[in-house]
């Protein structure tokens, strides 16, 4: 890696670690943030969505849909 991607590992972890990126301790919410899929909080838990970033939160609800979809079309 070289040093541009450190700064910004470095950066990406800083805002996972304020706590005032997180809403009610759960949800992640940081509009600096344009990752989509930041991870959780315990990182080992998978990841979870960006509540800042539109993009992120259309992802959720079209994926929602078609989860929905899919089974009403199985069923």
């Amino acid at each position: 890696m070289d040093t541009k991607d450190n700064q910004r590992q470095e950066m990406f972890n800083e805002w996972h670690q304020d706590p005032s990126n997180w809403k009610w301790g759960i949800f992640y919410f940081n509009k600096n943030d344009k990752r989509i899929f930041p991870p959780k909080r315990m990182k080992y838990f998978g990841w979870t969505v960006n509540f800042a970033n539109p993009y992120s939160v259309l992802t959720l609800v079209v994926t929602i849909i078609v989860i929905i979809l899919m089974a009403n079309y199985l069923s």
